[in-house]
């Protein structure tokens, strides 16, 4: 673990990834990313994911639905899914809320619900959350919080600084693409929250350096160095914290990381 950095969040099985994969993977060894947790938006996707760890060795794969994709029946094979590939798996996720598509009380009441089950599941299971929570931060951190949910990775949060508090003092993490290097609200929550609860992603192939371009987990470069310029400190401590941030959630692959 030590020397390299891990993706904590990215979307390998991605169709922008499809052509050239194993080149994406290189350039990802190659710019020090030792291992890639693979989520998943749907149960596809997780047999996409499971299906590529068994070739590339440093992609541990995740097992989520996607919010906007709650269904009751498909998060019902996910669940058993989980159950039966649970020692492959890096997390749950990714799971959560997206309040950005679902406007409706009646969607957001489904998306609540299908996200409760798999916070009980990763409770059951001993397994991390990997959450998305888009437009939706304060309640999903709070829904987290009610369900007394553990080991928690909030991915990309797009909220106010402050309604990350809660989840900081609960213990929750919080991962940083390389958007940050352009992303104001990115900057307020990295300046507003210590190192100590900071992971790296990538988001891959979305929330990259540039808009324009694909995003690929070798970016990840650049969310290091976004993060060691708004925090005003080196990058060397910037990679020692989240080495030691990604072990203390993700420390069931321990063998994987180090």
């Amino acid at each position: 673990m030590r020397g390299f950095l891990v993706d904590t969040h990215v979307h390998l099985c991605d169709p922008a990834f499809r052509e050239d994969l194993a080149d994406v993977l290189d350039r990802a060894r190659q710019a020090g990313v030792g291992a890639m947790i693979a989520v998943s938006e749907t149960l596809d996707d997780v047999r996409r994911n499971l299906a590529l760890a068994d070739g590339f060795p440093a992609v541990l794969p995740a097992a989520g639905l996607y919010p906007a994709k709650a269904d009751r029946a498909e998060a019902e094979a996910l669940a058993e899914l989980i159950r039966r590939e649970r020692r492959r798996l890096a997390a749950i996720g990714e799971v959560g809320l997206d309040f950005r598509i679902a406007e409706t009380d009646a969607d957001r009441e489904l998306q609540r619900e299908v996200f409760c089950q798999f916070i009980d599941l990763a409770l059951e299971l001993d397994l991390p959350l990997n959450v998305h929570s888009r437009s939706a931060g304060r309640h999903a951190v709070q829904l987290l919080l009610d369900k007394g949910a553990r080991r928690v990775q909030m991915h990309a949060f797009d909220g106010k600084a402050g309604s990350a508090l809660a989840g900081l003092e609960a213990g929750y993490f919080f991962s940083i693409p390389p958007s940050a290097a352009r992303s104001r609200q990115k900057q307020k929550l990295i300046s507003n929250l210590p190192l100590s609860c900071l992971l790296l992603e990538t988001d891959a192939p979305v929330l990259g350096p540039s808009p324009e371009e694909r995003n690929e987990p070798a970016n990840l470069a650049a969310s290091l160095k976004a993060v060691a310029e708004i925090k005003g400190v080196s990058e060397g401590q910037v990679r020692e914290a989240v080495q030691e941030n990604t072990v203390r959630l993700y420390g069931h692959l321990a063998s994987t990381l180090e």
